[in-house]
């Protein structure tokens, strides 16, 4: 299972357009092949690795409280939670799964889409669940929704980071194939025009 393809050109464009270094022309170190580098994070892994874990008990925690608190909300924000839940636990289910997509393959469009998930859609959303009083908010619901919101935080700085690399190294990999593809295929007449260039120049010179 995959992205779409027209969807996976938009998100790679945009990652090209936000996250690319216009400082950085080309690699670091001379000799260095792009095609070698790792830039997949262990420590987003890690965090992805441990969400997936903590995501089910988020779900049955708010679940639970949901159950018992029910009756005495308002048909509002009844209506509001369950509307929330649904899509909060849809979205954390794509999302973590372009995480590992995107990070352990390096895939630059699933990282992206991992990351606008992360920053405009789940993290608003926990946050609205953390802050906003008129939920009643009871204390477990609280404490997994502060840890929820810090793993979302942490995420989103690291898939930031990773991105930069990622888009960069695919930058560095394009400029070395098009520096490659020149020395083996040399632009006809480049050489001879510069002999001319020079030989015309010693002509006007002629003898002292």
């Amino acid at each position: 299972m995959s992205l779409p393809e027209p969807l996976r050109r938009r998100l790679g464009s945009f990652s090209r357009t936000v996250f690319t270094d216009s400082h950085r022309s080309g690699p670091q170190h001379p000799g260095h092949r792009a095609d070698n580098e790792i830039v997949s994070s262990l420590p987003l892994q890690m965090s992805l690795y441990f969400n997936v874990y903590f995501f089910p008990f988020w779900w049955l925690s708010t679940v639970v409280m949901l159950h018992l608190k029910y009756p005495i909300l308002s048909d509002y924000y009844k209506f509001i939670l369950v509307t929330v839940m649904i899509l909060a636990s849809l979205i954390e289910v794509i999302r973590l799964y372009l995480g590992y997509m995107g990070n352990l393959q390096e895939k630059v469009p699933e990282l992206a889409g991992f990351w606008l998930l992360s920053l405009l859609l789940q993290l608003p959303i926990i946050l609205f669940l953390l802050f906003n009083e008129g939920l009643n908010i009871q204390p477990l619901e609280r404490a997994v929704h502060i840890i929820f919101a810090v793993f979302l935080t942490f995420q989103v700085i690291a898939a930031f980071v990773t991105l930069k690399r990622m888009v960069n190294k695919l930058a560095t990999r394009f400029r070395l194939n098009e520096f490659d593809q020149l020395e083996e295929h040399p632009v006809p007449g480049f050489y001879s025009l510069g002999k001319e260039e020079g030989a015309v120049s010693m002509a006007g010179r002629g003898p002292s």
